[in-house]
């Protein structure tokens, strides 16, 4: 076509060849374009329908509306809007009609900014959950340098106001993958943010919305007393008066003593929904660190169901039978303010049997180790690292023998410690011991899934090219049951004197080409925190090393999430999805 310019006008096509073939593709200026004659006028869109890049001149027109034949989106014409809310807007472009030809204005005035149509496309893509749209406003707001920071605060705000049971796996994914950008390729991000956006958007479908509870008008009852009443509206499972005492903390408190208030109410139970419910208080406010404080009066309320529909171990036999780990739980809660008040002026140092002992088959023992503890000065913190560090061994030792399910039990364990690990950097509370002590308990529960123990990979040193090893690595996700493989694959890669950091990003790459499932995505953001918590060199092994076992255990799926993100990034590059590469 030429490009005669007259004004903002570029000469598109001429009219009576138009009229004799009614639909085109045409191409102006170096643009693919769609023109049409319809009822006795030109129209000009994108040639490609935005849902899957199938070329409109191939579709119908019919009263006009535009329709294309691939999926059968249908277009308004003269202004591109479409029926279908899964198929986006396609760009209908000024015409006129000057001396027998259709000229076009290949830059319209902007209804608004790129990045405000992105982000109200992901509105609707979390509304509809539908993925592809989803996809393809993270890409495009990750295009418009957008901060991650924002598709993380429409996805919490969405996944908290329309879920009337409150925060769950969706959100604690979203939460996930928040954490783990920074250690990604950069390439993966918008694939990280996609992953917890369309969780967000499935665990809304078709739920109904949450309506907020107000905080009392005054703001003269005392912290204690708000923590108490708090407390008290959670063990009788009174939603609603929970979540006037949480408005009025979040109005009146600062954060840390907020956040307080919610470790003793996950504490006051053992292990509640086999540590999940702490593991989603912990998340809330981990989420919070990335979108701002001022959402928390819509982020912490959906975690109130959590702590009073959640089930209490108290009650479960595994607790109570043989021995009641229950009972000689609360007794030592009963005697916490002692124990600390006993070591407020001691130094405590970790024995060097301590880990030994926590991993051992004498819950007496363990208890009376972290006790002493407690009595000669240990820090929560401190206690806490010891604790999560054994749930990372419970799974590096992991049987392979075990039913598949068995993984799981495992994995509630390591993600609980190390939650209450994370929560012990946030907050000082004599609460957050109790959530010490109970996941010491859970890991000598999860003792005979050590048995026997697999062994533990130890490679002293290798000449291999530490990328060489990360691919192999990748291959070995490939395919089934290369548990053992990926385990001392990781390890030879820090015998070789890999980069940790690379290793991190294969892990996450490989980790986000897959349908992994809750857990697993659980996993690596627990696996990468355990890794940078720790100092020890063998630690920060093991942390990958239990983790590529996981990984391996749950590997390869069938990968349909990163066919419709690949899908979603060739549409924005304007690739042609309907023809074979």
């Amino acid at each position: 076509m030429s490009s005669e310019t007259n004004d903002n006008f570029v000469k598109a096509v001429d009219i009576e060849e138009l009229k004799e073939k009614e639909k085109m593709a045409i191409n102006v200026d170096g643009r693919s374009l769609g023109a049409f004659w319809h009822e006795g006028k030109p129209y000009v869109t994108d040639l490609r329908c935005p849902h899957m890049g199938f070329p409109l001149s191939d579709g119908s027109l019919d009263d006009g509306i535009l329709t294309c034949h691939w999926h059968h989106a249908r277009f308004e014409l003269s202004c591109g809007d479409t029926f279908d809310p899964w198929a986006d807007d396609v760009q209908a472009y000024p015409v006129e009609e000057r001396d027998g030809g259709v000229y076009v204005d290949l830059h319209p005035e902007p209804d608004g900014p790129p990045e405000e149509r992105w982000k109200g496309r992901l509105e609707t893509g979390l509304e509809e959950n539908l993925r592809l749209v989803v996809a393809k406003s993270v890409i495009g707001l990750s295009n418009e340098d957008v901060p991650a920071s924002e598709p993380l605060r429409i996805g919490a705000e969405f996944g908290t106001r329309y879920r009337e049971q409150g925060w769950s796996s969706g959100l604690t994914i979203h939460s996930c993958m928040a954490n783990v950008l920074p250690d990604l390729r950069e390439a993966d991000r918008p694939r990280a943010l996609f992953t917890g956006l369309r969780h967000v958007a499935s665990d809304c479908q078709g739920e109904a919305p949450h309506f907020d509870q107000p905080s009392f008008e005054t703001r003269e009852v005392p912290a204690e007393r708000l923590r108490r009443w708090f407390r008290d509206c959670a063990e009788v499972r009174d939603d609603d008066g929970a979540e006037r005492c949480l408005q009025t903390a979040i109005a009146t408190l600062e954060p840390e003593r907020v956040a307080e208030m919610l470790y003793a109410a996950a504490t006051d139970h053992l292990y509640l929904d086999a540590g999940h419910s702490f593991d989603f208080v912990n998340k809330s406010l981990e989420l919070l660190d990335h979108v701002g404080w001022e959402h928390a009066s819509t982020v912490l309320p959906s975690v109130i169901p959590r702590l009073t529909d959640a089930r209490r171990s108290e009650e479960l036999s595994s607790w109570t039978q043989p021995i009641d780990l229950a009972d000689l739980l609360f007794d030592v809660f009963d005697d916490l303010p002692a124990l600390v008040e006993a070591g407020a002026n001691e130094t405590w140092e970790e024995p060097d049997d301590f880990a030994d002992t926590l991993l051992s088959d004498d819950p007496h023992a363990s208890l009376d180790a972290l006790t002493d503890a407690i009595r000669g000065g240990a820090t929560c913190e401190q206690l806490a690292d010891s604790v999560a560090f054994a749930s990372v061994v419970r799974i590096a030792r992991f049987g392979t023998a075990n039913e598949f399910s068995d993984w799981n039990t495992v994995h509630h364990t390591f993600t609980y410690n190390n939650a209450v690990q994370r929560a012990a950097r946030r907050a000082s509370s004599t609460a957050l011991y109790r959530g010490v002590l109970t996941g010491a308990m859970s890991v000598y529960l999860d003792r005979f899934l050590n048995t026997p123990p697999a062994p533990l990979p130890n490679v002293e040193s290798s000449d291999a090219d530490p990328a060489d090893l990360r691919e192999t690595l990748l291959e070995t996700f490939d395919e089934e049951g290369g548990v053992n493989d990926a385990a001392r694959l990781v390890a030879e890669h820090f015998a070789a004197g890999g980069d940790p950091a690379d290793l991190k990003r294969t892990l996450g790459r490989a980790l986000l080409r897959e349908d992994a499932g809750f857990h697993t995505l659980q996993n690596l953001e627990a696996s990468f925190a355990q890794f940078d918590l720790r100092e020890d060199e063998r630690e920060r092994e093991l942390a990958l090393v239990a983790l590529a076992r996981y990984m391996a255990a749950h590997f390869p799926t069938r990968r349909e999430a990163e066919q419709t993100y690949v899908i979603a990034e060739r549409l924005n590059r304007g690739e042609k999805i309907h023809e074979t590469n």
